[in-house]
């Protein structure tokens, strides 16, 4: 793997292989623990060491086949510069407004996972602050409950959607799913995880048909900012590598 130049020395190439087999393990461990659909979804990391391109994973592909070295890098333009696969557009469409548009969303992840999907599709779908992930969580949250249907030919939803966001982490997206960002892969898809595990006890709570027994505001955390820097998730994604490593070793080939 061609590393990118910096100051003379190597360490430049191994931070871009390690970006890469970051970014290949939690498209494995998305698909093991259920979050993505068929050939759709996609992550993007922006390359380490440049502001206007990035890795993405490449058009038809299932998670369970992508690798460090079949990530495909593009240019904020579009053009392809390295990788043998296309890009699909409706990737390219969104991931490269919100990267464009905000310099803390290094890595994007773009999912429908059962649960936040849900959510997605009922009338009003919030998470409520009865879990105490919420009091973490909540505030980094924010809603788009416009209908504008797929970006499949229009960057301009890109660009809604990166206003949208805004300075928050995590997006609940009308009908649609869930687009969550973050400084690293281990930051984005960590919260990933919290935020679906939560909505997933959320939803089996309101099934009962009971009220849910929401916690006071006084306990929220008011957390913004690097989900890392409250929680271990440079050492919760090392933890599942190392599961990865022993049981699915080519991800990082």
């Amino acid at each position: 793997m061609q590393g990118i130049t910096v100051d003379g020395g190597n360490m430049a190439e191994i931070t871009e292989w390690q970006a890469r087999c970051d970014l290949a393990a939690a498209f494995r461990l998305s698909y093991r623990m259920g979050y993505n659909v068929g050939l759709g979804n996609h992550f993007s990391l922006m390359l380490p060491g440049y502001d206007d391109r990035f890795l993405v994973n490449a058009r038809g592909l299932l998670f369970q086949e992508i690798t460090a070295s079949n990530l495909v890098l593009v240019h904020f333009d579009g053009t392809v510069l390295a990788g043998d696969r296309p890009v699909r557009k409706v990737a390219w469409n969104i991931h490269a407004p919100i990267h464009r548009g905000n310099a803390a969303a290094r890595c994007a992840i773009h999912l429908h996972p059962p649960a936040i999907t849900a959510l997605s599709l009922i009338e009003d779908g919030r998470l409520a602050l009865a879990h105490h992930n919420n009091l973490i969580v909540n505030d980094r949250v924010v809603y788009d409950d416009a209908m504008t249907g797929p970006a499949v030919n229009d960057e301009a939803e890109g660009d809604r959607l990166a206003e949208v966001l805004g300075d928050k982490t995590i997006m609940v997206m009308a009908n649609h799913g869930v687009l969550v960002v973050g400084p690293t892969v281990e930051d984005a898809f960590h919260e990933l995880a919290v935020v679906e595990g939560t909505c997933e006890n959320q939803l089996k709570a309101m099934s009962t048909g009971r009220k849910l027994r929401e916690q006071p505001d006084h306990l929220r955390w008011n957390m913004k900012g690097r989900w890392g820097d409250a929680l271990d998730s440079r050492l919760y994604l090392d933890a599942w590598r190392r599961i990865l490593d022993k049981e699915e070793p080519d991800y990082a080939s």
